[in-house]
């Protein structure tokens, strides 16, 4: 399954590009995939999706099996970091995607929560977070406003090149 294998080299903090960290839940299940996928399909007209393959349909509940658990927490964390905005998918609860979410909010990174309205519940740590903009959405379609109305809050226009 090489087409989920994604890595980035250490050049990530000397390329000129926008890094945009997607999150999603993985092992907590996959029912969100073709969301995370069209959210990841917007955002990349932005920059670059560091974490594509969340929305990857070949990747299972078992995540990148293949990987050491380390090895996964060292590179997504270094993925984290290196990224100017988070964009989380939270409707699906996630201890992964919760300690994401609460690293780049220690690191200062600008959050953006996206929820379906009337799913389950959000966890208040996520929704009450003065660190993180949460946002109910009704459908793909007005969760990709929210996107162009938040990145260009940020200062990121959309690349109408991609």
């Amino acid at each position: 399954m090489s087409e989920v294998i994604h890595t980035i080299t250490n050049n990530i903090a000397t390329e000129k590009s926008t890094y945009i960290y997607f999150a999603g839940s993985i092992r907590a299940g996959r029912d969100d995939v073709p969301t995370y996928a069209k959210l990841i399909n917007k955002l990349q007209k932005y920059g670059k999706v560091l974490t594509e393959h969340v929305g990857d349909y070949h990747l299972s509940v078992g995540g990148q099996s293949f990987l050491s658990d380390k090895f996964i927490h060292d590179r997504d964390l270094y993925w984290l970091r290196n990224s100017h905005v988070v964009v989380a998918e939270v409707t699906t609860p996630s201890l992964g995607v919760g300690y994401e979410i609460a690293s780049a909010v220690n690191w200062h990174i600008p959050v953006i929560t996206l929820y379906k309205r009337g799913e389950k519940s959000v966890s208040a740590m996520i929704s009450g977070s003065e660190g993180c903009r949460h946002f109910e959405y009704e459908n793909v379609e007005e969760a990709y406003q929210i996107i162009e109305k938040e990145m260009a809050k940020l200062g990121y226009e959309e690349n109408h090149e991609s």
